[in-house]
């Protein structure tokens, strides 16, 4: 008799161990889908910022060939 209670205890304490790991493992789980999802946020905030950056340097390129223009003309001249 003492050796079944034995065994219900362990297989009862083995059953307790099985679901606290997998919770475990769901929490885990989701910390890592909102560390994700917090990284992604911030990657995407960044690649606006080198769209926004890049759009600048076009201007600018823009300006710089229209000065090259203007000064060949007036070498020219």
């Amino acid at each position: 008799m003492k050796k079944l209670i034995r065994n219900n205890e362990i297989e009862d304490a083995l059953k307790r161990l099985d679901r606290l790991t997998q919770e475990e493992a769901r929490m885990a789980s989701a910390q890592l889908l909102e560390i994700t999802n917090a990284i992604d946020s911030e990657v995407r905030e960044i690649a606006d910022n080198v769209l926004v950056v890049d759009d600048r340097v076009a201007g600018v390129d823009e300006r710089v060939a229209g000065i090259d223009d203007r000064v060949d003309r007036m070498e020219r001249s």
